[in-house]
């Protein structure tokens, strides 16, 4: 059974978003330190 509650769905959409946001910071690090090795 899943909880419509506001609040739960709330909490999901957050969470969803800082899966997101964190993957997406993750990816740019990885991207950078690829550069950087380029250069080096």
């Amino acid at each position: 059974m899943g909880d419509k509650s506001p609040k739960s769905v709330d909490r999901k959409a957050k969470q969803k978003q800082a899966k997101t946001t964190s993957d997406k910071n993750k990816r740019r690090q990885e991207t950078a330190a690829k550069q950087v090795i380029k250069k080096g």
